[in-house]
């Protein structure tokens, strides 16, 4: 339903840290800059679009609460998400980001192709 992978810390010094991943998307993606305590999503995706089979979101900074549960049950999960995470969403599962702190976060596909396959409940 959903996946969040820890990125593979491949160095560290003085300076920070440094992360590799296999980025499986090619195209337009967007870079998305939220405030502490913002809510965005609250949708699901069908999967029509490529982009969401599954959604891809890496978090870059910032704490988040993803909340999620495929749309046909009641249940939710809640997840705290820390950096740096890749988060996969498959189709038909709802989903909502709230942000603890300022959050940055690369999502694998275009605004065009999210708003085509956005559905709410």
């Amino acid at each position: 339903m959903v996946r969040i992978t820890p990125l593979e810390l491949i160095g560290t010094d003085d300076r920070g840290y440094t992360c590799e991943y296999f980025h499986e998307r090619m195209g337009r993606h967007l870079v998305i800059f939220r405030k502490a305590g913002t809510i965005s999503g609250n949708h699901y995706h069908k999967g029509t679009s490529l982009s969401k089979q599954p959604e891809i979101l890496i978090l870059l900074s910032g704490t988040a609460i993803l909340r999620y549960g495929n749309i046909q049950e009641a249940a939710i999960i809640r997840v705290e998400l820390d950096v740096p995470s890749k988060i996969e969403i498959d189709p038909y599962v709802w989903h909502e980001l709230e942000t603890k702190t300022d959050c940055t976060l690369i999502e694998l596909g275009s605004l065009s192709e999210h708003n085509a396959d956005t559905y709410r409940i």
